[in-house]
């Protein structure tokens, strides 16, 4: 979420061929902007997810409360992932208690955790850079980055030259799939009726 225009980011991602839902799991990323971002999946995070699910369930509550509140005291640079006054160590501390008493065995099983969210994960973000100084991965994920219509979908004010390089761009790429001709077909049919 950009705090300063609040439009949520979304993200469309190709993962036929998933093995790791935690570690690289698309084939590709698209989204309206391309940016700096708290990249979990990121190959790069492995340690930090190994040290993420291991302060989750091995550090008792108090100790991951007492470190985030020590954290609010310093005086640090700015987290492009976290803002320190969104860090309410009271809050986090219910949910620290049932991650510590269902003990994840991995950082998947503690996505799996109800109540765990993505506050809970950059709190824990933090802590495992900080503390443990082993720091996430900040690379974003998007591979393509493009978009010329909103999900009520009113198309925003593009120049012509740049939709038809959009469309050109997608019919290269559908030439170019390993995919069947019907499919081949249909999707050149669908990028025709945008013309």
């Amino acid at each position: 979420m950009n705090e300063v225009n609040c439009y949520a980011r979304r993200y469309h991602w190709l993962g036929e061929n998933v093995t790791d839902f935690v570690c690289e799991p698309e084939s590709a990323i698209c989204s309206q902007a391309k940016g700096e971002t708290l990249n979990l999946v990121a190959s790069e995070s492995t340690k930090a997810r190994n040290v993420i699910a291991h302060i989750a369930a091995e550090e008792k509550p108090g100790n991951i409360v007492t470190q985030l509140k020590k954290l609010k005291t310093l005086n640090l640079p700015q987290r492009a992932y976290i803002n320190l006054d969104d860090i309410h160590p009271e809050r986090l501390n219910k949910i620290f208690i049932s991650t510590y008493e269902r003990k994840p065995h991995s950082f998947e099983s503690l996505l799996g955790l109800e109540g765990v969210g993505a506050k809970t994960l950059r709190a824990l973000s933090l802590i495992s850079e900080l503390v443990y100084d082993t720091p996430v991965s900040l690379r974003d994920p998007v591979s393509y980055s493009f978009a010329h219509g909103g999900k009520d979908g009113y198309p925003y004010p593009v120049d012509r030259k740049t939709y038809d390089s959009s469309i050109q761009f997608l019919a290269q790429a559908v030439d170019k799939a390993k995919i069947g001709d019907r499919e081949k077909l249909a999707a050149f049919r669908k990028l025709k009726a945008w013309q």
